[in-house]
């Protein structure tokens, strides 16, 4: 196995072992790619997750092949040559067809046969012998009244079922009829009434099994649920029947002629509808695969956005009845003030909802707004635009941000537990305005499926999806670290090794024993022992520990290597609180692999320990370009071909972009207006988060569309 997955992953043998050992020893991705470089080649985190993924594959795979050989042994039917086949499968669907044949059915027209003493009239019939005679005459001698074999006819017919579902079970057939499937069979789509949906487009649709694009099979079978679509498998029966014939006939007579129509039966009664359904089922489950490492792939950068740090933020909520709420937060996150504005229909209180933000905005120095984009946002955004107009901007700008979810934090008991003194709308404006200020911080209290940055989430298998997704969410809080005493629960508890009761348990240590002062005392918090803090220490941050470690991504296990480092570079320890910006060129001075001795640790852990050492409670975030705030606010009936705007990327999808231009509605950048050269997928140019300069293409203001492009116009 871990050459399988050596040669698989394409990395030497030594390093898959010693993250199977590792993952074996209970440690977690994002440890064993931080702090265990070493010992499996630097390879990133998705990387590892791959291999953790296609370990649990194989090991479901070889626990299935003992239950499958023991379920035949018990039956007294195994051979070694069946034996060796079995453990010869390299994928869960070859063992299966190799149990096929011993696998306990359901009562079968085959079963009934067999219980009918026909089978030795199908062994007969199937060795084709033209001595044997002809198949009825054979079939005479096992008339049995009281076996309910009435006629020679009846003998017959339960022969060839039998040989029919033999020649279905034949795992070198399948095997083989399976892979002209995937060369030649289409999938095709037709509409199942004259009722006009969404899904037009597929109601005269085909399109080869091994080309059909993954948002394609999603929709097709989401069409196929709700009743708008009929959706089959189509395949050219003679080929296929070629097949079978091929492998059940042995000459021409008589006998041969009879099991012909066995074949033929074999496979149009049961072969076909059984690989149909195989077809449909593999297709759905490459295409969930897609859609979510496309949610994977959204979820990251949109997590990963730059925070607007330490600045006084207003959230907005907005809505037509209930009014638009409106939270004013500071720096840190804290709730300075809240209210209600009604703005918009059926109130249309313009002035007073103008009167009621310029009060907030001057009585709390507010320098930020978030907008919340789901009902009214488009009216309430018009608002805020006319008054930012009004003062003279006066250094206020706002930006549209994804309420995705806000309704489904703002109901739970975490945000009950968190602002028990407001109630559900508030604190969805509460929190539109945090996702401004941090992100992740504030992303991570939701459901990752219900951010809304993937296609077709809810048609997912939920159990992938959700693994896949937290791993996202966990990667992106270890590569920036988590502040241990502002961090929340919630996001703690997406530390590495750290549980959602140890994170409490923290929580609840700091509330009554005060701020950490150093790392190591997590050690005195209950439930947290010493492999938890080995796998969450390097992650935790201590601005205010006196040790300047504490509060980078040092791990303690090499604070004994960080001390000779910087004594090594004519370095104090109490330099690491400030960072040293010349440390690599120390580092250099003296030699890489000369430090790297002398410190005990390998090169990439050397690396590691330097960039900390030069920027201590950096922010990897800081890095990435600003978010894209706004002042004026854009009309769909401004637009006009040509015209060059400047967007924030919401969404991307298998078929192109998603652009927020500042008006209510995204803006599609089709994968062909990318760029100019060929694209595979739409990821290869554009992550959620990106702030890219697009051109109108056309705008379709009765239906709201706005196609944009990326291709500057010549």
């Amino acid at each position: 196995m871990i050459l399988r997955l050596a040669r698989e992953l394409d990395c030497r043998a030594e390093y898959v072992q010693n993250v199977v050992r590792l993952l074996d020893e209970g440690n977690t991705i994002p440890f064993i790619a931080r702090y265990r470089k070493e010992m499996h080649g630097a390879m990133d985190d998705q990387a590892l997750r791959g291999l953790a993924e296609r370990l649990q594959y194989l090991r479901s795979l070889e626990k299935r092949k003992e239950e499958i050989k023991a379920a035949i042994e018990n039956q007294g039917k195994l051979t070694d040559e069946l034996a060796r086949s079995i453990n010869a499968a390299e994928t869960l669907a070859q063992a299966e067809d190799l149990y096929r044949p011993y696998k306990q059915k359901r009562r079968t027209r085959a079963s009934v046969a067999r219980e009918r003493g026909l089978e030795p009239l199908a062994a007969l019939i199937f060795a084709q012998r033209a001595e044997d005679g002809k198949p009825l005459v054979c079939a005479a001698e096992f008339v049995d009244v009281e076996k309910g074999v009435e006629t020679a006819e009846d003998a017959l017919q339960g022969a060839l079922d039998i040989i029919a579902e033999d020649l279905s079970d034949d795992a070198a057939l399948r095997g083989a009829l399976r892979r002209l499937f995937e060369k030649q069979g289409e999938l095709t789509s037709r509409a199942a009434g004259e009722e006009d949906s969404v899904y037009k487009l597929y109601y005269e649709f085909s399109a080869p099994v091994r080309k059909v694009q993954g948002h394609q099979v999603l929709a097709i079978n989401r069409g196929e649920r709700e009743g708008y679509l009929k959706v089959a498998v189509r395949q050219e029966r003679q080929p296929a029947l070629d097949i079978v014939l091929r492998a059940a006939l042995r000459g021409e007579n008589p006998m041969a002629e009879a099991v012909r129509m066995a074949a033929e039966d074999a496979y149009d009664r049961l072969i076909f509808p059984s690989l149909e359904r195989e077809m449909r089922a593999a297709l759905t489950e490459t295409a969930s695969e897609g859609a979510i490492k496309m949610f994977a792939l959204n979820l990251r950068p949109l997590l990963m956005q730059p925070p607007v740090k330490g600045r006084v933020t207003m959230g907005l909520d907005p809505g037509f009845r209930t009014g638009c709420k409106v939270a004013v937060v500071d720096g840190t996150g804290k709730v300075l003030e809240t209210g209600v504005i009604y703005p918009t229909q059926p109130h249309n209180k313009v002035r007073e909802a103008k009167a009621t933000l310029r009060k907030l905005i001057e009585a709390h120095g507010v320098q930020c707004i978030a907008i919340g984009n789901g009902t009214a946002s488009r009216e309430t955004e018009q608002v805020v635009a006319g008054l930012l107009h009004e003062l003279g901007h006066a250094g206020v700008a706002y930006m549209i941000v994804s309420e995705a979810g806000a309704s489904v934090y703002s109901a739970s008991p975490l945000a009950a537990e968190e602002f028990p003194e407001y109630d559900v709308s508030l604190r969805s404006a509460v929190s539109i305005a945090r996702r401004l200020q941090d992100p992740l911080a504030e992303l991570v209290k939701i459901d990752p499926k219900a951010i809304g940055v993937g296609q077709y989430q809810h048609d997912m298998p939920q159990a992938q999806l959700g693994q896949a997704l937290d791993g996202v969410v966990e990667s992106c809080v270890n590569s920036v670290g988590v502040d241990l005493n502002t961090a929340s629960a919630p996001l703690l508890a997406r530390v590495a090794g750290l549980s959602t009761a140890v994170a409490k348990s923290i929580v609840r240590y700091r509330e009554e024993n005060g701020a950490f002062r150093a790392r190591k005392q997590l050690l005195k918090v209950p439930k947290l022992g010493p492999k938890t803090y080995e796998q969450c220490a390097g992650f935790l941050r201590v601005p205010e520990s006196e040790n300047g470690l504490d509060n980078t991504g040092v791990h303690p296990e090499s604070y004994e290597a960080a001390a000779r480092l910087l004594k090594l570079c004519g370095c104090e320890a109490e330099d690491a609180r400030g960072g040293i910006p010349d440390l690599d060129k120390r580092v250099e001075a003296v030699g890489a692999q000369k430090a790297a001795d002398a410190c005990g640790v390998g090169r990439p852990t050397l690396q590691d320990i330097v960039r900390e050492l030069q920027k201590p409670g950096r922010d990897i975030r800081d890095e990435l370009p600003p978010p894209l705030l706004r002042t004026d606010v854009l009309e769909i009936k401004d637009l006009k071909p040509g015209m060059e705007l400047q967007g924030t990327v919401r969404n991307v999808i298998d078929f192109g972009a998603f652009v927020d231009i500042g008006v209510h509605q995204d803006g599609l950048v089709h994968i062909s207006q990318l760029c100019s050269r060929f694209v595979r997928h739409p990821s290869e140019v554009v992550t959620v988060g990106d702030v890219v300069t697009v051109w109108v293409l056309a705008v379709d203001e009765k239906r709201g569309r706005i196609s944009l492009t990326m291709k500057k116009p010549t």
